[in-house]
């Protein structure tokens, strides 16, 4: 069986769609819009592109590499799966909630594309733990299109990230950042059912 027919057996749909909105749901971008505005009225300059590419390697970097770094140090997919359910648990409380539990580096620099808003906005702690964590779930080939798809669209609402504040207002992001809160929530408890073995 040649690589073209292994991509074509493993590629679902509905597989991508899953991971597609969980990974959209952990990197909140559109939660994360306030904190982009934020940083711009500061002075900072972020570049979309920029910010988007080096997110993206570094999600990628991990989807591929992220198992033998675990192999290296004596841990299975499933330990981290676990891990990675605890983490996306509470990155879904500090959504519901409205709390910060995990504290995220500040910088001081006055260029911010890659750091904080490509990592750890975009690609921090909780996105590639959780890319780590499909794995046990997914197929590879689907979880690298859920994330190429939504690489296109961190940079779009990076792009328009001003016109998306302007037209959802704070009300909107806050609605929007407690509805993918309790998704995450769920997401969580789905991936610690399936990888905890008595």
């Amino acid at each position: 069986m040649n690589q073209l027919e292994i991509i074509k057996e493993g590629f679902s749909l509905k597989e991508i769609l899953s991971v597609t909105l969980i990974l959209f749901s952990v990197i909140d971008i559109v939660g994360n819009i306030p904190i982009v505005i934020s940083m711009k009225k500061k002075g900072k300059k972020i570049e979309s592109s920029k910010a988007t590419i080096v997110a993206g390697l570094l999600m990628i970097s991990f989807l591929f590499a992220g198992e033998s770094i675990l192999h290296l140090v004596g841990v299975d997919v499933g330990s981290f799966a676990i891990a990675g359910a605890i983490v996306i648990f509470i990155i879904g409380l500090e959504m519901i909630l409205d709390i910060t539990i995990m504290k995220e580096p500040q910088s001081a620099s006055s260029s911010s594309s890659v750091v904080p808003v490509a990592f750890p906005l975009i690609a921090g702690a909780g996105t590639l733990t959780t890319i780590l964590s499909l794995k046990a779930e997914f197929v590879q080939f689907n979880i690298l299109i859920g994330i190429i798809l939504n690489l296109v669209i961190v940079y779009v609402l990076l792009r328009s990230s001003n016109y998306i504040q302007s037209k959802l207002g704070d009300g909107g992001t806050n609605v929007l950042r407690k509805i993918f809160g309790i998704i995450l929530l769920a997401i969580a408890i789905k991936l610690f059912k399936s990888n905890w073995i008595l």
